[in-house]
């Protein structure tokens, strides 16, 4: 039991950080980013080649790998985002395009095998008999101060709260001066860094690969849709909802059936409660 405890909370930790870049979008750009998982690709073969293939330190490629996802997001934003502004479907169906260039692109590069990250930290510490990688415990640990530093950001900061006004009212926001266009692009630079360091993270913890993509946005999706579509709070509560859920599956069931239970709770929650357990809000 201490095992699935100590598992469900490194594992939300990370669903959370995963998450929150996407229901962050929507919060405020009120466009789903079907291209998000593919800041996590590129971060981790981002993290790979720094790392494991020219030898740069571990923590200063994870550094770098979110230095490339929040330039990835900046230019989504710009080249795609920006260009179809107003046109939702046509910007939900290219950055799922951008996805898939993005995959064919890292197959090209370093081919379709898959390639296991070497762990950030070595090691392992053992807790009345509960194994606990430290690289596990290092994403955990940075996924919460990261979502806590954001956190800070959104509350506290001149530009935290233009994003909120934006989130709550862009017309309204505009009309008062806020550049509307620069608070989306911040945004969507800092969901390309979340996304990208959660890519480290997720492909440390699984196989890096080049359709590793599609996993991690469809925790995305899941979260979002269950904690309510733009619900910052109903996003970190179900994210450990999720993780628990799918530790206590892969335990005690089978470890095939932990995507299953995923795609059962979506499908239940669009039935029962399409606005999520905890409905829609504001940033």
């Amino acid at each position: 039991m201490l095992q699935v405890i100590i598992q469900g909370l490194l594992l939300s930790g990370l669903y959370a950080l995963i998450a929150v870049g996407f229901t962050l979008i929507f919060s405020i750009g009120r466009v789903l980013n079907l291209a998000y998982g593919a800041y996590l690709l590129i971060g981790g073969y981002a993290y790979f080649y720094f790392a494991q293939t020219i030898g740069m330190p571990k923590v200063a490629a994870v550094l770098v790998a979110g230095i490339i996802g929040c330039a990835l997001g900046i230019l989504k934003f710009l080249l795609i985002v920006k260009p179809l502004r107003g046109n939702h479907v046509a910007i939900e169906i290219s950055t799922l395009i951008l996805a898939v260039v993005l995959q064919s692109a890292v197959v090209l590069i370093f081919g379709d095998s898959s390639k296991i990250l070497l762990p950030i930290i070595p090691g392992i510490e053992r807790v009345a008999g509960a194994a606990i990688p430290y690289s596990n415990l290092f994403a955990a640990i940075m996924s919460w101060i990261i979502l806590i530093a954001l956190w800070i950001y959104v509350r506290s900061t001149h530009m935290g709260r233009a994003m909120q006004a934006v989130s709550m009212d862009a017309k309204g926001a505009a009309i008062s001066g806020i550049d509307a266009d620069r608070v989306n692009m911040i945004t969507w630079a800092i969901s390309g860094t979340l996304g990208a360091v959660a890519g480290v993270f997720f492909a440390s913890y699984t196989q890096l690969y080049p359709g590793m993509w599609v996993a991690p946005l469809i925790i995305a999706v899941a979260v979002v849709i269950v904690g309510g579509i733009g619900s910052i709070i109903g996003t970190l509560i179900v994210a450990h909802i999720i993780g628990f859920m799918e530790i206590i599956v892969s335990t005690y069931l089978a470890p095939e059936l932990r995507g299953v239970f995923t795609m059962v709770l979506i499908i239940a929650i669009l039935v029962l409660r399409p606005r999520g357990l905890f409905g829609r809000e504001e940033l």
